[in-house]
């Protein structure tokens, strides 16, 4: 394949600069990360939890360079004719009873070159990333819901950004794009899938930092409800839940107690709105009994 890398970013500090115009509040490791990506060529493996902004952090990687996003959504069940290609049945069935009727019938290797043709190809997510010709942030989100064997589709598009089509030949990217691949740890991943990728781990943010995405996110909260707000989810989060509340739910817990005009959060303002912040009953009943106890949620 032709080098046909284009930097996208100068350093580090252009990256988390250039995120935080598009409302990303990225840390160093994550703007460090993005960078090398960016400046080697190689895909991110994005894992943490669920709810912490790893498929945010390829759309917002989009926004900031005016890049096109190609989302491929993974799911158990994934193959080859929805994540890369398939040819279209219907049409290369047309062409075959029309060339069946026609005056002159050609010969059989004559119509299967002709229907094994562009024309009759149906680009899936990681084919039209490879043969986009303008810049592409392609993400791969939730990779480790589909099977071990499905992973092999991605090897040679994350090595070589090609993919071999055994009826056209090698499609070789036009252009390098930026490929994000999330992870919540539902499952291992393959090694040979890790080798391809640069790491990275994006874990639920600190108090100051999430105190800074709810004021950069939440419109008219004010600085005193969001210290409230990341103190006491950073408390439920220490609990034994099934689900700890991610920084989404953060934020949608945050807007639920602007509309409601709460400026002070107590323990029973907390607990009536626990179900906007947690998904289990029994973490709700959890985190309520947490928040009478004597240590409540400034422990």
């Amino acid at each position: 394949m032709t080098d046909v890398t284009v930097s996208r970013f100068d350093s580090p500090n252009v990256v988390r600069d250039g995120l935080r115009t598009v409302d990303y509040l990225s840390d160093d490791s994550i703007a460090g990360v993005v960078f090398l990506a960016d400046r080697l060529g190689k895909p991110i493996l994005v894992e943490g939890p669920a709810g912490t902004g790893k498929t945010q952090l390829a759309k917002s990687v989009a926004e900031l360079t005016g890049a096109r996003l190609i989302r491929l959504q993974c799911y158990e069940g994934l193959d080859e004719s929805k994540a890369l290609y398939e040819w279209n049945y219907k049409k290369q069935l047309l062409r075959i009873q029309a060339q069946r009727v026609g005056e002159s019938a050609g010969e059989w290797s004559d119509i299967e070159e002709d229907i094994f043709s562009e024309d009759f190809l149906l680009t899936r997510p990681l084919l039209e990333a490879i043969r986009a010709e303008e810049p592409v942030v392609l993400l791969i989100d939730e990779v480790d819901r589909v099977e071990v064997e499905t992973e092999a589709l991605l090897l040679e598009i994350l090595s070589d950004y090609q993919v071999s089509i055994p009826e056209l030949g090698t499609v070789a990217a036009k252009q390098i794009p930026l490929v994000f691949l999330t992870s919540n740890n539902t499952r291992e991943l393959s090694e040979a899938l890790k080798r391809r990728c640069l790491f990275l781990h994006i874990d639920y943010p600190d108090i100051e930092r999430e105190k800074e995405i709810v004021l950069t996110k939440v419109a008219g909260i004010t600085e005193s409800l969001a210290e409230q707000i990341v103190r006491i989810v950073r408390s439920i989060r220490s609990l034994e839940l099934k689900k700890a509340p991610s920084v989404s739910e953060t934020l949608d817990w945050a807007r639920t107690l602007l509309l409601l005009g709460i400026d002070h959060v107590d323990a029973e303002s907390a607990k009536e709105t626990l179900h906007v912040l947690l998904k289990y009953q029994s973490d709700i009943e959890k985190a309520a009994k947490d928040l009478s106890s004597a240590n409540g949620p400034t422990r």
